[in-house]
């Protein structure tokens, strides 16, 4: 393959049918996940790319296939996920939060094991803002006595 031909299924959006799913909403920081699981194989699509090269770090995979893994249940279910606003982190972590919380509607007995790794309850810390004449949120300028 040449250098400047673009290969096929690289970032090739799919177009998936989820109909009779389970719709749920994560947020986390400035992120918000839409998340759409229904009874399938166990694959997960972010934004209509594999979860495996939409998300580069291990960490990150690993804490996205959290809910599934305390359940027992990791191809038991299809994911459709859209993600926007925030970096890598805080979209896994709304991601998180919106597949506990579809799992929920599906199986409202799975609450306990979910909420003993607290996946049912959104991360509220965010970004402290910069006040006025600080230099960011807390950290004041250098004083200088003379």
């Amino acid at each position: 393959m040449e250098e400047n031909q673009i290969s096929p299924n690289k970032d090739k959006k799919i177009k998936l049918d989820f109909k009779d799913s389970k719709y749920a909403t994560g947020r986390r920081k400035t992120s918000v996940a839409k998340v759409w699981l229904k009874k399938g194989t166990g694959k997960i699509y972010v934004n209509g790319k594999n979860y495996e090269n939409y998300f580069t770090r291990e960490n990150h995979k690993m804490q996205l296939l959290r809910p599934f893994e305390i359940t027992d249940q990791n191809t038991s279910y299809d994911v459709k996920c859209s993600l926007s606003g925030g970096g890598m982190t805080g979209q896994v972590g709304a991601m998180v939060l919106g597949i506990s919380k579809a799992l929920l509607l599906f199986e409202p007995d799975l609450k306990t094991k979910l909420k003993k790794e607290k996946l049912t309850t959104r991360d509220s810390r965010a970004v402290e803002r910069k006040k006025y004449g600080h230099r960011k949120a807390r950290r004041s300028f250098q004083f200088s006595k003379r």
